[in-house]
């Protein structure tokens, strides 16, 4: 299951989805409207392609799954506040369609655990360590804090999205870190602790975008995390995104990532969409901080072609 490399997207003549328009269903939230950046590029893309996209709200009750060929996960950004509803909704709509990225690879990525596991596989990441509720945050801050060296380090929910809830503070802050775990904790959240790698705020944070396993382009991420920062109460936090051409480093480590979910026995096959995250380490190695398999922003403006080359895969699986 190794990544390919890049590719045009071009579909062969005798390569189209075939029969009847297929509809497909380009999933948003409510929230979301007018926010999702991809959404526009992408559905002009999938309509190129002979599809029919259709942009639904995933809490829509009145949308009926089963007319659509295929269900996309785009822009579900307020999923974690309701997960346990959202995940309902997954396994529903999983019955009556088919779902992309699959349920259970999405399931499995809403819980930042899966760092925790793809570490064991020998995937560099971002050293992560977890409060479980019923634990005691101070005395796990004090734990984290006594086998980091670095000045910094965050605090947020293991289920989080857009940087939610996530808060960069100094050494110095633990008993408010503590304070702030204990709050997401009460509300029956487990709690990521993580170093801040301070080569970010000179580099930012290169995400890779993957269709297919296929590497399609690369942004910049500026920093989003300020010191001592109350979490953001937005949708999502404010992002400075530039187009960037990424390392052989990064590269092989974004294939590691990949080839990983196969390993791990999460994937028989290439995820449709994966965003892969990394961060430099102090000696300027790239380690993982997100992998994106659920509803991640491809930043599709920032390379030509991009929106074609995912909607020509979204044609392949019709």
């Amino acid at each position: 299951m190794a990544p390919s490399s890049p590719w045009t997207g071009k579909l062969s003549s005798g390569e189209r989805p075939g029969g009847a328009r297929g509809k497909v269903a380009l999933i948003s939230a409510r929230a979301a409207r007018g926010l999702d950046e991809d959404m526009a590029p992408l559905s002009a893309a999938v309509s190129e392609c002979g599809l029919d996209p259709a942009v639904v709200e995933w809490d829509d009750p009145e949308v009926r799954w089963s007319d659509f060929a295929l269900a996309l996960l785009r822009s579900t950004w307020d999923y974690t506040e309701r997960l346990g509803e959202f995940r309902t909704w997954l396994a529903s709509v999983a019955a009556q369609t088919r779902l992309y990225n699959p349920q259970g690879l999405v399931v499995w990525n809403t819980d930042k655990h899966y760092l925790r596991e793809l570490s064991a596989l020998g995937v560099p990441t971002v050293p992560s360590e977890f409060i479980e509720p019923g634990e005691d945050p101070q005395a796990a801050v004090a734990s984290f804090l006594s086998r980091q060296s670095g000045a910094e380090f965050v605090v947020k929910p293991a289920v989080g999205a857009g940087s939610r809830g996530a808060r960069r503070l100094a050494r110095t802050g633990a008993a408010e870190a503590a304070e702030h775990a204990r709050q997401l904790l009460s509300a029956g959240r487990s709690v990521l602790l993580q170093p801040y790698l301070e080569s970010v705020d000179r580099e930012g944070e290169t995400a890779l975008l993957y269709f297919r396993g296929r590497f399609s382009h690369a942004i910049r991420k500026g920093p989003l995390l300020r010191p001592g920062e109350d979490p953001t109460r937005a949708l999502f936090a404010p992002e400075h995104i530039t187009a960037r051409v990424p390392g052989e480093a990064e590269l092989r480590v974004g294939a590691q990532v990949l080839e990983a979910l196969a390993a791990g026995g999460r994937s028989s096959a290439m995820p449709l969409y994966a965003r892969v995250d990394l961060l430099p380490d102090p000696r300027g190695t790239p380690r993982l901080l997100e992998l994106e398999l659920a509803e991640p922003s491809l930043f599709l403006g920032y390379a030509e072609g991009a929106a074609q080359r995912f909607a020509r895969e979204v044609a392949r699986l019709l």
